[in-house]
């Protein structure tokens, strides 16, 4: 079995004997291709080691000796099949555009602590006024009205209503 590359870098296995295409040079053996490698810069073994299906893709090797002995390795199967094996597009990651939806967690707290305290205070029917809630757990308004919208709408899930009163007070109730 005879392996050709040409200036694209589309290796071809062909079977002895066989006319070799112009514009080619020719390798029987990892040594053949290693003195190939020689002259060629090393970005042109990484370019055709990372077009090779099934490998995982390097940004380059530590020695020319390593670069020829993976690919002559990797190409070991075209022989079997006589195909020839054209160059692919370097792979990259997939990167999805999205962000992945976090599922709702449970609201829980431990019996006794200021989570726990608001919550329940939020869950009555009336809600719980801006004020009561201060009261409740000797935090400041701008500290309530923070932890309400990151631990118990963005992290907890919990649907966190604000409204008026009749009595034209603010307060906060847990809907839903």
């Amino acid at each position: 079995m005879i392996f050709t590359i040409d200036a694209e870098n589309n290796i071809t296995a062909i079977e002895t004997g066989a006319v070799l295409p112009e514009d080619t040079q020719q390798f029987a053996t990892q040594k053949e291709l290693s003195k190939l490698a020689a002259e060629w810069p090393a970005e042109r073994l990484v370019e055709i080691w990372n077009s090779l299906p099934g490998v995982k893709p390097v940004k380059k090797f530590t020695t020319r000796a390593v670069a020829t002995g993976r690919i002559w390795k990797a190409i070991q199967h075209l022989g079997a099949d006589s195909r020839q094996h054209a160059p692919t597009q370097p792979r990259t990651k997939a990167k999805s555009s999205k962000k992945a939806t976090p599922k709702p967690k449970p609201a829980t707290a431990r019996d006794g602590s200021k989570k726990a305290t608001v919550i329940a205070l939020l869950s009555r029917k009336d809600g719980a006024t801006l004020e009561a809630i201060m009261k409740a757990t000797g935090w400041q308004a701008h500290s309530v009205r923070g932890f309400i919208s990151g631990a118990l709408i963005k992290k907890a899930g919990l649907k966190v209503e604000s409204f008026k009163r009749q009595d034209g007070e603010r307060a906060y109730a847990i809907r839903g």
